[in-house]
């Protein structure tokens, strides 16, 4: 039998009860205990002589129990352990509390070894609840780099490493997914051994060997899992666009803005990718404010002039509308009909006046160009015909309407890919995660728009994702190796710089006065909160909804306040939106809801309570939601924190509006787990740890690619195929 797939409430010494408490843990089998690694190690490696120990210090001792006694304590009615431990050079206490069995096993005369914190009293020096076991026991809990595990209720680390020791044996029989030729390599240790090294560390090396090993294994399979999906997206055959270059010319002339030179390129690179026989695969890295929409639109244009249809998708109906509401007016003067379908919406817009086509069919390209221009001209005096006219029609005929091809571009949510959405002939989709979607979807994503009734035999839709998060390098190799990127990292001209200040308590009534100015020359604010009602947790915060009352009550009596939070519903959060975007408030208080979309061009002031909650990724994104016009912005960081950490922390804010710099920043001080947020990767935390290490990362691909192009489906390395079936199963990592 094979004991690695034993249930462990089988285990005489685990049982039902123990076996419970591991499920909770997604801890089922031997093989699931030993791969339950320590998130972190305590140093009791260094045995200290009784008369060297100070106070303040981690150490271990070791020595003979003299005295040991239990002592109630009569005011708190507490059971106080008290145990006295000699060495050749001295005698020190140990104190535990409401620990009576440590008396029964702690008698005169055992020998023992004591680690912990030493603190001092009237007394003396003492250890303070210290970790112990008989110095006749192999080290376990002292004497040794101790690891402390993930815990949940009713399990402690002390019960894990017991039995680790017991199970460690086992690890023997664990099979290697990792071709050896690849660990001899890197010089890394075969599995059996890291994972007794992770448990049981002789020394630090040993230790940090066996991590680096897990952090490669773990960047080896994501390398092979985007790398796969990007060879199957590769064998795909997608339309090719041609790239219009007149038509391109003449739309970006007739724009009121003069496009950022990032702008072009990126447009340029999409633009090119679009005439590929291969369907293009790309992921618009940009920040906030720095025109995605406007790239992902130049797009749309090239494949509607092909004659195809364009489906844009985005993660919220908030959302939706508003990429519906920008894209419509975009091409307001355009012959161009645009679609959106939610659950909430089924909206059609069309121009009322139209010139049917952007080319005349004569072939003297100087006579095209000039037709061009008087047709430009003739939309500007008949703008007044150009009117939008929405028409809010039944989901059916709206599918109708795609599937006859009328509506050239369709907006919405996921409910877009939903099997009974058929197209014409759509040959372009553009993703819209705006920061909600983190790697996870990916592939999901590609493989429903691979299979998408798009009305296209033997074709498959380009795709453009679009991201308003800066995305590092080192994150951008670690996690999108299956893309090609176009960075917008410059900000349209006529953009002013967000003017932001760290403010302390004494300065509050100060910025109120600013706001109630601001708020007089016709401009809105917002006031985020990190909650939406009072926790016992989190007592000291100011929760959104007891803000608001005070805020309308106390300080802008005479102002329009409105409420946005998470627990309202997404027709209710629409209509706060669509009301403060109306200037039918003067302030918008809300919680952490706001990060992502509202796009409010008069909005000229942002306050942020409590800014040491947030990271500074997340920070950034907030002070986007000004700063959206040609007006002067300014964004407010309250923190009651008087700690140099964080100031120095949110002085990245005071310094920088890039939020490439920013999220730089922010990998560094948080780690990549707390920036990409672990629930949104799902890699365990030795990978996260790895992030920053871009050379592993590099190496990971390189040996991802080399694997692949000997065994493009991986049928040479059973076991590594295996792992990788188990590591996209459990990690989600599509």
């Amino acid at each position: 039998m094979d004991f690695l797939k034993m249930k462990l409430e089988k285990l005489p010494r685990i049982g039902m009860k123990y076996g419970a408490i591991l499920k909770k843990l997604n801890i089922e089998t031997v093989e699931d205990f030993l791969l339950h690694f320590p998130f972190r190690y305590e140093d009791y490696s260094e045995r200290v002589l009784i008369e060297n120990l100070q106070e303040g210090e981690t150490a271990t001792v070791m020595g003979e129990v003299v005295q040991s006694k239990l002592v109630r304590t009569w005011k708190k009615k507490m059971m106080i352990t008290e145990c006295f431990v000699s060495d050749e050079t001295g005698t020190v206490r140990a104190v535990w509390f409401n620990q009576p069995y440590v008396s029964d096993s702690l008698t005169a005369g055992k020998g023992v070894r004591l680690a912990g914190k030493i603190s001092q009293d009237a007394k003396g020096m003492f250890f303070s609840n210290p970790a112990w076991e008989l110095s006749s026991r192999t080290p376990t809990n002292t004497g040794r780099l101790v690891p402390i595990y993930p815990e949940t209720e009713g399990l402690t680390s002390k019960w894990i490493r017991w039995q680790m020791q017991n199970m460690i044996k086992y690890a023997d029989a664990l099979v290697d997914p990792i071709p050896e030729n690849i660990l001899k390599g890197l010089h890394l240790p075969i599995l059996s051994e890291a994972v007794k090294s992770l448990h049981f560390p002789k020394t630090l090396k040993e230790f940090e060997l066996a991590q680096k090993r897990f952090a490669f294994q773990q960047m080896f399979l994501v390398q092979l899992a985007t790398q796969r999906v990007k060879i199957s997206w590769d064998k795909q055959n997608a339309v090719s666009i041609a790239f219009n270059e007149t038509l391109t010319k003449y739309f970006v002339e007739s724009l009121p803005f003069t496009l950022t030179d990032a702008q072009r390129k990126a447009a340029f690179q999409i633009l090119k990718d679009l005439e590929k026989p291969l369907p293009m695969n790309r992921l618009l890295n940009g920040d906030v404010g720095s025109g995605k929409t406007i790239v992902a639109a130049m797009a749309s244009l090239s494949a509607i002039n092909a004659g195809f249809q364009v489906s844009i998708m985005a993660p919220t109906e908030v959302l939706a509308k508003q990429h519906f509401e920008s894209i419509s007016k975009i091409f307001s003067k355009q012959d161009i009909t645009v679609g959106l379908l939610t659950n909430s919406y089924h909206l059609i817009n069309k121009s009322e006046f139209r010139i049917s086509n952007f080319e005349s069919n004569l072939n003297d390209e100087c006579l095209k160009i000039k037709t061009l221009k008087i047709q430009s001209k003739f939309k500007i005096q008949n703008s007044k015909l150009s009117a939008e006219k929405k028409e809010d029609i039944s989901r059916k005929k709206l599918l109708s309407e795609l599937v006859s091809g009328n509506i050239n571009i369709v907006i919405g949510t996921h409910a877009l890919i939903q099997k009974d959405i058929k197209f014409k002939n759509l040959a372009l989709i553009i993703i819209d995660e705006q920061h909600r979607f983190g790697v996870a979807q990916r592939a999901f994503l590609q493989q429903q728009i691979a299979d998408i009734n798009d009305g296209l035999p033997g074709k498959i839709p380009h795709l453009l994702t679009m991201t308003a998060t800066p995305i590092p390098r080192t994150l951008t190799l670690a996690f999108f190796g299956n893309l090609d990127i176009s960075v917008l990292d410059e900000m349209p001209k006529n953009r002013k710089p967000i003017l932001t200040e760290i403010i302390l308590p004494s300065k509050r009534k100060d910025v109120y006065d600013f706001v109630r100015k601001e708020i007089s020359k016709g401009h809105q604010a917002f006031i985020i909160f990190p909650l939406v009602e009072e926790s016992e947790k989190l007592t000291e915060l100011k929760a959104a909804t007891q803000e608001h009352t005070r805020l309308s009550r106390e300080i802008f009596p005479d102002l329009k306040l409105g409420l946005l939070h998470g627990k309202l519903k997404a027709g209710e959060k629409e209509q706060v939106m669509a009301d403060f975007k109306d200037k039918k408030y003067d302030i918008l208080v809300a919680t952490s809801v706001v990060e992502v979309g509202i796009d409010i061009p008069n909005a000229t002031v942002i306050m942020i309570e409590d800014t040491e909650r947030f990271g500074l990724s997340q920070l950034h994104q907030f002070r986007g939601r000004v700063g959206r016009s040609d007006k002067q912005s300014y964004c407010f960081l309250f923190t009651g924190s008087k700690t140099v950490k964080a100031k120095s922390r949110l002085s990245a804010m005071e310094k920088t509006s890039s939020g490439f710099a920013i999220a730089e920043e922010d990998l560094k001080l948080r780690g990549p787990g707390e920036f990409l947020g672990t629930r949104q990767s799902g890699l365990p935390d030795i990978a996260m740890e790895h992030l920053s290490n871009v050379k592993l990362i590099e190496i990971a691909h390189d040996y991802a690619e080399q694997t692949l192009q000997n065994s493009p489906d991986l049928k040479d390395y059973p076991l590594l195929q295996k792992e990788l079936n188990k590591f996209q199963q459990n990690i989600h990592l599509e």
